[in-house]
């Protein structure tokens, strides 16, 4: 077999220019009977963080509808975007099974927990390349790889193009972020922040899981690590920002 085990890469591959610009803006025009254009010169650096921070702590989140982020996704598994398609307001373009034959040998996710057993690490990388031998062996035989792919499993791995507005973000960033999502998402979830962070730190200093804030919103289903989970958010941040 010639797949391997990978990693995720996550690349912010576009935005709204001056997204906190664009969100004062819009703010701006709720309240003021300026034209866009009278607008365009009040909102200026020195006042836009003030005043996106006040709409933030509002929680006046409609205008941030108007920015959006497209990343970049690779090295993730099919078990994932299985997920990731239940979140409703966004745009995905993914690798097609259909279209793309993986007779080269598909790469895949390895969970952690499965590699730490080496018996079952072991059986998991014999199962991977049965599915590859088997797979190619159907289209050898002149068998679509639209139907071929229905051997492929839930690790097989994939690329997607995800577009989302700050808005949908936010909520993607508090439920997937948890400690109760499933880990592969929720490592995708925490590079995908800082990605937004890095761009637009003011949208999304306090970003990431629900109980960043107030108490857990999974009531009896908390993970009991909210102290932990507050630490990491802001350590990742920090760290961020020490680096910038």
């Amino acid at each position: 077999m010639k797949g391997k085990a990978v990693k995720p890469v996550v690349e912010l591959l576009s935005h709204t220019p001056e997204p906190e610009k664009t969100v004062a803006l819009a703010a701006k025009l709720c309240y003021s009977s300026s034209d866009i254009e009278g607008l365009r010169g009040k909102i200026q650096a020195k006042d836009q963080g003030d005043f996106v921070n006040k709409i933030m702590g509002l929680g006046h989140f409609s205008v941030l509808e108007h920015v959006s982020f497209t990343f970049g996704v690779e090295g993730v598994s099919r078990a994932l975007t299985h997920q990731l398609v239940r979140h409703r307001v966004a745009s995905y373009s993914q690798k097609s099974q259909r279209y793309v034959s993986e007779t080269e040998g598909f790469d895949f996710i390895l969970p952690e927990s499965i590699k730490e057993d080496s018996a079952c690490a072991e059986r998991f990388h014999k199962l991977m390349s049965d599915i590859s031998d088997f797979y190619g062996e159907m289209i050898n035989k002149g068998i679509k790889a639209e139907d071929a792919r229905y051997v492929l499993p839930n690790a097989c791995e994939t690329k997607i193009i995800i577009t989302m507005n700050a808005r949908e973000l936010l909520h993607f960033f508090s439920l997937r972020c948890c400690e109760r999502a499933q880990w592969e998402i929720r490592r995708m979830a925490d590079l995908m922040l800082q990605k937004c962070y890095e761009t637009a730190p003011l949208i999304f200093k306090n970003s990431g899981p629900g109980c960043l804030s107030g108490p857990c919103p999974e009531g009896e289903f908390a993970c009991g690590k909210i102290s932990a989970v507050r630490q990491k958010y802001s350590e990742m941040l920090d760290k961020y920002d020490r680096l910038n």
